[in-house]
């Protein structure tokens, strides 16, 4: 089974991932950053937050579906709020998703909040609500269950620094993957957690019993050249039975996103 994770940057560069997503086909990707506009036949829109200006594809959600057209696709926002078509404003949810192969069986879900909860009356103060989603899997040819929950950290305006919310949402994390997981379960998180490679974050997962693979992994960080701030890393995968690892990766080219994907073999 490979396993992808992606911070998807809002389709920002679009091209480029959606070709790179069409011809690897993983059979689980975790998507964060994605964006869905369905009142909007525009391919394009803005999102403004003061100085921060970025171009967004307006369907992103979509998108990826038609990349990926054997994956059941679970969106789960995490606030409503507007993109802009010049000086129009576009109703817009913004949040992150799974998509899984219909060769692998979803036997159960969990979507939840690791940071506030939904917000409908706009995007909101930093840091702004971030959700979680989990899906426990049936793989047939190996017999295996497979439990897999993503999240998208909370982004704070100070830096990657540990914070009580961050240590809440961790706590919150690991509480989604304890409830949709059975004890022989192989877990696996993974995600844009936002925070640095020494963080409190990866000591309270590795007191849970996971190791996570790109700081062990000797991974020089998680970042593409897109990306202009000095702090490297951002994005982790973690599991709970490291030999059933054959394999792991930090991608680093072709450059998708200011995010690598990270891709897992189990």
């Amino acid at each position: 089974m490979r396993i992808m994770c992606l911070n998807g940057w809002g389709g920002k560069m679009h091209g480029p991932l959606l070709s790179y997503l069409s011809a690897q086909q993983p059979d689980v990707l975790c998507l964060q950053e994605v964006v869905s506009s369905p009142a909007s036949d525009k391919d394009w829109l803005v999102y403004r937050d003061g100085d921060h200006v970025l171009d967004q594809r307006a369907n992103f959600f979509r998108d990826i579906c038609g990349a990926l057209p054997d994956h059941a696709a679970t969106f789960c926002p995490a606030a409503e709020g507007v993109l802009w078509d010049g000086n129009v404003s576009v109703p817009s949810q913004w949040g992150l998703a799974t998509f899984v192969h219909r060769n692998l069986t979803v036997t159960a879900q969990i979507q939840g909040f690791v940071h506030k909860g939904f917000s409908g009356k706009g995007f909101g103060d930093h840091p702004r609500s971030r959700s979680a989603h989990g899906v426990r899997l049936f793989d047939r040819r190996r017999e295996t269950m497979v439990s897999i929950t993503q999240m998208h950290g909370l982004r704070d305006l100070a830096g990657k620094m540990d914070t009580p919310a961050r240590t809440a949402q961790a706590q919150r994390l690991l509480a989604m993957s304890d409830q949709i997981s059975e004890p022989n379960d192989l877990r696996i998180l993974c995600g844009d957690f936002n925070v640095a490679a020494g963080s409190e974050t990866l000591s309270l997962t590795r007191d849970a019993g996971f190791t996570e693979l790109v700081t062990s992994g000797g991974f020089a960080g998680t970042r593409t050249s897109q990306y202009k701030k000095p702090e490297r890393f951002a994005d982790y995968m973690l599991v709970n039975r490291p030999e059933a690892v054959l394999s792991f990766e930090v991608v680093y080219q072709p450059e998708v996103s200011d995010h690598c994907p990270l891709v897992l073999e189990i």
